[in-house]
């Protein structure tokens, strides 16, 4: 049934999102505070990229842990998901981002500290990258990172390790991602935290929607281009 796997969808954003951006937050003010900048970025990539390693062997089979309306729209394009499913699974993406945010947000309050790991360029960017240095980074880092999840996931060879090398894309993308706009990949991740932090972070997202969604498509009609169905589901 569709529901169960819009269910897992929620369950596998809301963990990526407290623990990526969780890690993210708290990774920041440890660096701060250790005046080591390479623990937060190292921390928080290896964050996201585990959550997501975890999400893919707990949910994979039941829903394929998008996690992630990128992923979702490069599985469209290749056939894989009708339209409605597509925007069922993108709700539930969303939706479970929020969730991830509210449980931050407790941590939030009870550690005193801020923010949710939204991304930005500009000022909100540790290395100041402009906005279109900024849509050029999440376009390359989305097409990798979902060129990867369609040869992994679609590839009957290496189907058992799939949720490995997912993880460890995740983690690459995020290691260069992090000092340049915090890594997007993920419009579901981006909006959410966005929507927690308000202000400048807001008045940004829309470049971690639309920049991602780009990414995604190329990557999408690429392996569509590429890849050989004798070798796929």
């Amino acid at each position: 049934m569709k529901i169960k796997k819009f269910i897992a969808e929620f369950i596998g954003t809301a963990v990526l999102v407290f623990f990526g951006c969780g890690t993210a937050v708290v990774g920041t003010y440890l660096s701060g505070a250790m005046n080591d900048k390479s623990i937060g970025t190292v921390a928080i990539a290896l964050a996201f990229g585990l959550s997501l390693t975890a999400m893919c062997y707990a949910i994979g089979k039941v829903s394929g842990c998008h996690v992630n309306p990128a992923v979702s729209l490069a599985v469209l394009i290749n056939g894989k998901m009708s339209v409605s499913e597509f925007f069922g699974y993108v709700i539930s993406q969303c939706a479970g981002s929020f969730a991830g945010c509210l449980l931050l947000s407790i941590v939030n309050k009870s550690l005193d500290i801020g923010g949710y790991g939204a991304n930005g360029y500009g000022n909100l960017s540790s290395l100041n990258i402009s906005l279109s240095g900024a849509i050029v980074v999440e376009i390359v880092l989305t097409f990798t990172f979902v060129l990867t999840v369609l040869g992994a996931t679609t590839s009957k060879k290496y189907s058992g390790a799939a949720g490995v090398v997912v993880g460890a894309a995740l983690t690459l993308v995020h290691i260069i991602g992090i000092p340049l706009t915090g890594t997007s990949v993920n419009p579901a991740r981006s909006l959410m935290p966005a929507l927690f932090t308000r202000g400048e972070a807001l008045s940004q997202v829309w470049v971690f929607i639309l920049a991602p969604l780009a990414g995604a498509a190329i990557a999408g009609v690429v392996f569509k281009l590429i890849s050989d169905s004798k070798d796929t589901d």
